[in-house]
């Protein structure tokens, strides 16, 4: 299993975080989504080399939300 940790602006509510879990989840080869709005912090657990980061970027920002790092 591997993790990617993506810093997402945006997100101030239960509802931003379950949104973004559902498109990130969406993804193939994603099998967990960890959101802490606090600090903005996205965790993806994945196995292999998919998603891309690139993609799961690209999940959040269809979702609504800005990743910034």
């Amino acid at each position: 299993m591997q993790k990617m940790i993506l810093q997402v602006a945006g997100m101030s509510c239960g509802g931003c975080a379950a949104g973004v879990t559902r498109a990130v989840e969406a993804l193939d080869g994603v099998h967990k989504v960890t959101v802490d709005l606090a600090s903005g912090r996205v965790e993806v657990e994945y196995d292999g080399a998919l998603p891309e980061r690139e993609l799961v970027a690209e999940a959040i920002s269809d979702a609504g939300f800005e990743v910034v790092g």
